[in-house]
Order: C-alpha cells, then structure tokens, then sequence
C-alpha cells in the first residue's frame, strides 16, 4: 500500500483513542506491528499527529480556555486553573525527560507488554467505577493543586505503552474524588501541554527524518485526520461517561489487549 494509506489509518486510530482510555499509543504500536510498518519514522509520526487530535480539544473548548487566558491577570481562578494543569503536567514532563531512551527503546518494542497492559488497565477502570469515592469535586477548572499535582504522577504511569495517559489520569482523578466527567475534562485539559511538550522535543530529536522528502506530507494527513476524528469521539466518549462511567472502556481494553495476545500467540 501507499505510505498515504498507512498515514490515514493510523490517523484514524489517533484520533479514536487519544482521549478515550484504551491507550493511544498501545493502539498504534500493535497497528503499526500489523501493518509491518518497521521504519523508525512512524513512531516520529505517531507522536507529531498527536497534535492534531490536541487540537480538537482546543477548538472544541476554545470559548472556556480563551475566558481563562484573558482573565489570567485579574481573576485569581483563572491563575489557579492554569497553576493546576501546570502542577499536573510536571511529573511527566520531568520523569519523561530521563525515561525517554528506555521507553522508546525497550518498552516501545514489546507488544506483549503493550496487550498485558490493555488488560490490566480494563480491569482497573471496571473496579475503579464500581468501587470510587463519592465526588467532591465538579469543576475541572478549580481542582484543588494538590489534588492536580497526585494526578500528574497517575499520568506518569502512562509513560508505559499500554497504560493510556488519558485512563491514568481519569483514574487518578476519580480516587481524587473528583466527578467523573470532570475527571476526563481535566485530562484533555491535561493533554495539551503534554502532547505540544512530546512534539515538540520528539521534533527537535528527529529533524533530519522529518526534512527527508515526502515526509511531512505524510504528517499532515495523519495530523488532519487525527484531528477530524478526535472531534468527534471527545463528543462522544463525554456522552458515554455521562450516561454509562468507564466500564464500556474497560470491557473495550481487555477486549483488545486479549485478542492481541492471542494473535501473538499464533504469529
């Protein structure tokens, strides 16, 4: 197939699993082992088209985050709201900075690893729905710091393959006794720093693969369609959440990481 097709699937799988909790970055790994996509380039793309699907979450919240940028020098809660995303963003950003050769290197290349995680991750959501605290708090833009700053280590755990940054922040939120569909706010909220941040040092660390012909075309379909997708499923995984928790979620992850390792298994 033609390297336009691979862009646009994986795209698509950007976009789908970005912000719900089945592990983006698992999804496109085993799709990238599926479809024998070796050259180190892809995983540079998997991480530039991320920004695409951010960007959803800016357009889709763009009146909310606009209010609070404005209101940055006059309205203490709009500084605490941005102190706490800052304070969320922190651990990973740091962590991620001494981690990133064994991830990349080590735990990027272990679909078993990726399929176990799947698994162990549903299981947490469906415990965690049944079993959370009741919620204290509603807002996702006033969550108390401390409170933002444990969730920032939960998004730490995401650093493995397989573990979703948006499922361990969802899930940190909610033992932080925080509603649950403030719980998934906070983490797009949470996404944006840490995606530009990924982007951004992964753009700098393969520049030269980047400059290679024909290259950043391919970025930018992957880049629109995550973002096209990405609209849609943050719609929907709020109304999924609202209506149903986490549980669909979780059924989904052991669903995937299961059949994942059985076509491993017979590989």
């Amino acid at each position: 197939m033609p390297d336009w097709v691979y862009a646009v699937v994986l795209g698509i799988v950007e976009g789908l699993t970005e912000f719900i909790p089945v592990s983006s970055t698992g999804m496109m790994l085993l799709t990238k082992k599926a479809m024998g996509l070796e050259d180190p380039f892809w995983n540079t793309f998997a991480v530039m088209i991320q920004l695409g699907a951010i960007l959803a979450v800016v357009v889709l919240y763009f009146r909310k985050l606009w209010d609070q940028v404005v209101a940055l020098r006059r309205d203490p809660a709009a500084r605490r709201f941005a102190l706490s995303v800052l304070l969320a963003f922190l651990p990973s950003a740091v962590l991620g900075l001494f981690l990133i050769d064994f991830i990349k290197g080590v735990l990027f290349d272990s679909p078993t690893v990726q399929c176990i995680s799947l698994i162990v991750g549903g299981v947490v959501l469906l415990v965690i729905d049944r079993v959370v605290p009741a919620p204290e708090d509603h807002d996702p833009m006033a969550i108390p710091l401390r409170k933002s700053l444990a969730i920032g280590f939960f998004q730490v755990l995401a650093m493995m393959p397989g573990v979703s940054r948006s499922g361990a922040t969802i899930v940190g939120s909610m033992l932080m006794r925080v509603d649950k569909r403030a719980a998934a706010e906070f983490s797009f909220f949470l996404a944006i720093p840490t995606m530009v941040g990924a982007f951004v040092l992964d753009a700098f660390e393969s520049r030269d693969q980047l400059l290679a012909a024909g290259r950043m075309e391919l970025i930018g379909i992957g880049f629109v369609v995550a973002f096209l997708v990405a609209l849609v499923v943050i719609r929907m995984m709020l109304a999924i959440v609202t209506r149903r928790g986490f549980a669909p979620f979780g059924w989904l992850r052991i669903a995937i990481g299961g059949a994942g390792l059985i076509l491993l298994h017979l590989a």
